[in-house]
């Protein structure tokens, strides 16, 4: 937990975690990339939404594994910390979120 000059916090991820959502980012970049290549070179269709489907899989677990760690972390702390309402509402504004996708 970080303090700023005005006091509030930031709840980091550990460094395992960080260390996995970054290496997760990387391995969607590179998709992405591979996306764009196959539009440039005029891939065949069904295989670019191959490859969308795979990248929206990558970052449906990215979000799993973000998700999990709120949870664990930053949930628990705003708990602890007399946050209820804040907790709640945070996770309420994600669930609608991924009901709207």
């Amino acid at each position: 937990m970080t303090y700023t000059p005005h006091g509030v916090y930031y709840m980091f991820m550990k460094i395992d975690t960080k260390k996995s959502a970054l290496r997760r980012l990387k391995i969607i970049e590179g998709q992405i990339r591979g996306l764009q290549d196959m539009v440039e070179n005029d891939k065949y269709c069904i295989d670019v939404i191959t490859q969308t489907s795979a990248v929206k899989s990558a970052l449906s677990g990215f979000e799993d594994a973000l998700m999990e760690n709120h949870l664990g972390c930053c949930l628990v702390d705003q708990i602890k910390s007399g946050k209820e309402t804040k907790a709640k509402e945070e996770i309420l504004k994600v669930y609608r979120l991924k009901r709207k996708q």
